[in-house]
């Protein structure tokens, strides 16, 4: 009998970390169905889509600095 996805995680989460951390590339990399020429076109795609919005003004950039305040805010830091 299969195991369930549970136990999976238990014996899973038993692992040293840097086991834990080779399995979990282990199992992104299964999901990434995309070939890598394809992967790149998609985010070029994107990239353009998030410039051409910023360029009509119809997005606002909010400075980096400002984003990592808001996250030390939020993670405590």
């Amino acid at each position: 009998m299969p195991l369930t996805l549970d136990q999976i995680t238990e014996e899973a989460m038993q692992l040293p970390a840097g086991s834990r951390a080779q399995l979990a590339d282990k199992l992104v990399e299964s999901l990434q169905s995309e070939e890598p020429d394809e992967i790149q076109r998609l985010w070029s795609a994107e990239a353009i889509r998030r410039r051409d919005e910023i360029r009509s003004g119809q997005v606002e950039p909010i400075p980096g600095e400002q984003v990592l305040e808001e996250v030390r805010r939020l993670v405590g830091r």
